[in-house]
């Protein structure tokens, strides 16, 4: 039997291609589909983090391959196009971005009670106390502030205080080039008599006795210890004064730290001019703008003990930098960054913008001294905000020539610029992180935002595992308690710099207006003349404070153990359960206050 011949057979038409024609419209609307699947994957999938291996390679590996094995600071192209992937658009108006719908029913009140008594009835006029802060701009405002209370406290004249001229920072300015001693003396004049120079007593210049007091010192401790040596010596030199002061102190004393901080030191005429030009020239640029103190420079990489990918040159240039702190041990950086300890990449600062509602057409001023890598470690971040600036962009040359070599008037700027931004975000917890903190808060709770590294470590691991909304949506619960809205931080809870309740009142009746801070900054009086003097205190002769402790310290001491508990349970939950956060137990994951050594480079 003979078979019919088939159509379209090679016999009859020669092809080439060996494959039936019939085979060919299927091949092709395959190919089509797999091109549509492509696309859709492209644009439905998330964008994983370009900085975190763990989604492109290996769960094991290190969770920071963005600086590439070649120099620390280089960047990965596949970053790029990686980052491309996020969702894009210009600036949309989203509720809660620039300010709390709460705060309107808060104000700063920093007067002073009637029992608290004018200057010139508590003042003993043989008594001068002189204090030498410590650590770089912020560190030494907290010395300032506190050095006006411990004055308080032993009805002292406060001789102008010395700034730190000779720590890591190394700035050689004194008060009076960084702040306004006038204004300084003058408002804090019915709180505390200030003079710029210790004065002759008795026709002869007395030679201070110098002395150092424990840290978190409390009032009795302060008369316990310094009163003693003020009365026999007449004049006390406290030196290395930072932290020496007790968290808790009683409401007219933590209320007259809130007037020193808010009100009494100003900076002088030309870097406060400086600094708000630099705001102004913000403001041309945008409606709004971020503030970001990124603190990605290798001192701060080198402190933290953390990886970022570098590779053995990362590893031995911050290594040099570390041995700089004899205390430093060797850190595990896999736990470091677990516990919320690392400062989070600019990479991963933007995605938590990006994640929170911040459009791509914010412009973002950067605060920061040396980025370790440079341009490259930023550009990541600039991919996702093209609109960076700093205040050298901002700036001639020209116009910063008076403050460039000077890190403190450098510092100055930065703080006045964030102070002035609608958002202010801080990568890490240091001092200028608290007192801007707390500032915002006193001053109408405008929007901060501190990154809850301890819970967005995760989610930067899983984030190519989720849609780009899911990541959104988590990113929000993970930042809950970490953006600045008022009682975020219940009273007496943390520092008092960053968290100033005390000087926080609450309008609970909504038909009257937020009243104004009660005492402005033209120096009214505490409505405390013509009262009588009190006496000072019995106070017995030994107390836990000779003995290197008080009650106030060994509460904070209690109260850091239980957020130590607290977070190392947490670590073990499960992702679903750690959407409830307490912002406490985090406060101070990356800030280690009781190494000493270690505090000057976290001082802003």
């Amino acid at each position: 039997m003979v078979l019919p011949r088939r159509r379209g057979g090679h016999n009859h038409h020669p092809c080439p291609c060996p494959c039936p024609r019939r085979a060919v419209l299927p091949a092709a609307a395959l190919l089509l589909l797999f091109l549509l699947a492509a696309v859709t994957l492209l644009y439905v999938s998330p964008p994983p983090l370009s900085d975190h291996p763990a989604l492109a390679y290996s769960r094991r590996r290190s969770p920071h391959a963005l600086l590439n094995s070649s120099g620390g600071g280089s960047l990965v192209e596949p970053g790029r196009r990686e980052i491309s992937r996020v969702p894009k658009g210009g600036w949309i108006a989203t509720d809660g971005l620039w300010g709390s719908k709460l705060a309107s029913k808060f104000y700063g009140c920093s007067n002073s009670s009637s029992k608290f008594l004018d200057s010139g009835v508590m003042t003993h006029p043989d008594r001068y106390l002189m204090i030498v802060t410590s650590g770089g701009l912020n560190q030494q405002r907290t010395g300032i502030i506190d050095a006006v209370v411990a004055a308080r406290i032993l009805n002292a004249t406060l001789v102008v205080p010395k700034l730190d001229q000779t720590s890591f920072w190394k700035d050689a300015s004194d008060f009076a080039e960084i702040f306004n001693a006038d204004w300084f003396i003058s408002f804090l004049s019915k709180d505390v008599r200030i003079v710029k120079e210790l004065p002759k007593i008795g026709g002869k210049l007395w030679a201070p006795h110098r002395m150092r007091v424990p840290r978190k010192c409390t009032q009795r401790c302060y008369l316990n210890r310094v009163l003693p040596a003020l009365i026999k010596k007449h004049v006390v030199r406290l030196t290395k004064f930072d932290y020496r002061l007790a968290n808790r102190l009683d409401s007219d004393l933590q209320k007259l730290r809130c007037r020193v901080n808010y009100h009494a030191l100003r900076f002088t005429d030309p870097i406060k001019e400086m600094g708000e030009k630099i705001v102004q020239r913000m403001r041309e640029r945008s409606t709004y703008f971020i503030a970001l103190h990124l603190r990605f420079e290798p001192d701060m990489l080198a402190f933290s003990g953390c990886y970022y990918g570098g590779g053995e040159k990362e590893r031995r240039e911050l290594g040099v930098i570390r041995k700089r702190w004899k205390t430093l041990h060797a850190s595990n950086p896999e736990k470091e960054r677990r516990h919320g300890r690392c400062p989070l990449t600019p990479e991963e600062v933007g995605l938590m913008l990006r994640a929170l509602g911040y459009r791509k057409n914010v412009h973002i001023y950067v605060a920061s001294g040396d980025i370790y890598g440079g341009a490259k470690t930023l550009a990541p971040l600039k991919a996702l905000f093209p609109n960076l600036h700093t205040k050298e962009t901002v700036t001639s040359k020209d116009e910063l020539a008076p403050f460039s070599k000077y890190s403190s008037r450098m510092a100055a700027l930065d703080f006045i610029v964030c102070d002035g931004s609608d958002a202010f975000v801080t990568n890490n917890n240091g001092n200028m992180a608290k007192i801007l903190a707390g500032r915002r808060r006193y001053l109408g709770h405008k929007r901060t935002i501190r990154p809850n590294a301890r819970r967005l470590y995760s989610l930067f691991l899983s984030r190519g595992n989720m849609s780009w909304d899911a990541f959104s949506s988590k990113v929000h619960m993970a930042q809950k308690g970490f953006m600045g809205e008022p009682k975020e931080l219940r009273p007496v809870r943390g520092e008092f710099h960053e968290n100033p309740s005390t000087c926080i009142c609450e309008n609970t009746d909504p038909k009257t207006p937020t009243k104004p801070n009660p005492r402005s900054e033209q120096g009214l009086s505490n409505g405390t003349e013509g009262r009588k003097a009190i006496t000072e205190p019995t106070v017995a002769n030994h107390t836990n404070e000779e003995l290197g402790g008080s009650s106030a310290e060994e509460d904070d001491t209690s109260e850091e153990k239980e957020d130590d508990t607290s977070a190392e349970k947490e670590d073990g939950a499960s992702e679903e359960k750690e959407e409830i956060v307490d912002p406490e137990v985090e406060d101070d994951a990356l800030v280690r206050p009781d190494d000493p050594e270690l505090e000057e480079v976290l001082s802003d």
